[in-house]
């Protein structure tokens, strides 16, 4: 595509209130972004759908456009933009009732990417929802499975880092610009993303996470993947909107059950019940909806259990730890009595499997087991 061109597409896409829809209505009536931005405001009233405000903000904003600003933020940045014209755009995406015309893109998109699945929930996850988001995750990405999710606290960065300690690839969808690390705390994270596959987004450089971009983010994440695995979600859930737009996509939808007291499984419950959405006890659950063909079967040594691979690197009080704790949170005081070791110990042993990666802290001195992909 010409430079000149996809400097239109751009600029088109840089005009306030100009959404998919508006834009996919004046390609179609002029025949490129160019033309459309060239057009005077009675050309532009004579389309279907746009309303007068629309066509007096193209009329005004065309000129006052920074495109050179925004091409020079695009190159420091190291991104690349593609448009729906372009091979490179994502098929999945591609399909969907109201694709993005535009997308700015950190790292690289693959083909490989259409067998992907995307992890959304709650970003106040439990240390339940945490596990499972990164175990599921991972076994994913050893599958040679793309993992889709928004960059979120909670769920969403474990979905992420799952996917990273899987040896496979995750795609960020973003709901700002990506000049902006939103969340910050996830700046390192999303560069290991950028790394190990892309960051995407729909937006402008510049354009801060403002509340209304999430809804219109979480269709992308959704538009790219065969299927939406909700972990942790409450009723009110933002998560489900990607699983809501998941269903209109005609794509699968899954979810991972939660305790029945717990106000962050109320909506993945639901979905349940009501049947719209698959129950996910093990990776398997999500695997047997997903093309056979595509999957990359696990090598043998990689199906042995994480405690085969561990035992010679823990010492004796290490290992006894090890033993006691699992998925459920278990305090400090009841590890020391069923290991039978004096707390003093229990808590160098906790301290070791930390910083090895095998278990996590969380409020109240509880500790859980941090699962791996070679768990099964």
């Amino acid at each position: 595509m010409p430079a000149e061109d996809i400097t239109d597409w751009i600029a088109l896409n840089m005009i306030p209130g100009v959404g998919g829809a508006t834009f996919r209505r004046l390609v179609k009536f002029f025949g490129s972004p160019g033309v459309a931005l060239k057009a005077s405001i009675k050309d532009l009233s004579q389309i279907k759908g746009l309303t007068p405000a629309i066509c007096q903000s193209i009329a005004e904003y065309r000129d006052s456009i920074s495109i050179q600003r925004e091409l020079d933020m695009i190159q420091r940045r190291g991104c690349k933009v593609i448009t729906i014209r372009d091979e490179s755009y994502p098929a999945n995406l591609k399909a969907i009732y109201d694709p993005p015309p535009v997308l700015y893109v950190r790292g690289e998109l693959l083909s490989t990417d259409s067998l992907s699945v995307s992890m959304v929930g709650t970003r106040t996850a439990s240390p339940y929802g945490k596990m499972v988001a990164e175990k599921l995750s991972a076994q994913l990405a050893a599958r040679g499975i793309t993992v889709v999710s928004g960059m979120a606290y909670g769920i969403d960065t474990e979905a992420h880092k799952g996917a990273l300690s899987g040896g496979g690839r995750t795609i960020a969808v973003m709901g700002n610009g990506l000049d902006i690390v939103y969340p910050s705390r996830n700046a390192g994270l999303l560069e290991q993303i950028i790394n190990s596959g892309a960051a995407i987004s729909e937006f402008p450089m510049g354009m801060k996470p403002l509340k209304n971009n999430f809804p219109r983010r979480n269709r992308i994440i959704s538009g790219l993947s065969l299927g939406t695995l909700v972990v942790e979600a409450s009723k009110q859930s933002g998560a489900l909107i990607t699983a809501d737009y998941a269903l209109d996509q005609g794509r699968e939808v899954f979810a991972v059950p939660g305790q029945i007291f717990s106000e962050m499984s109320g909506g993945t419950h639901d979905r349940i019940k009501q049947g719209a959405a698959k129950l996910v006890e093990s990776v398997e659950d999500i695997l047997d909806e997903l093309p056979s063909h595509a999957l990359q079967p696990l090598a043998e040594e990689d199906i042995k259990t994480k405690e085969e691979q561990i035992e010679v690197q823990l010492s004796g009080a290490e290992d006894a730890v090890w033993k006691v704790v699992s998925s459920t949170p278990i305090h400090i005081d009841d590890i020391s009595k069923e290991a039978a070791l004096p707390s003093y110990k229990v808590s160098a042993a906790l301290v070791m499997l930390e910083l090895k990666g095998l278990v996590q802290q969380s409020a109240g001195k509880m500790f859980t087991k941090k699962v791996s992909i070679l768990d099964t």
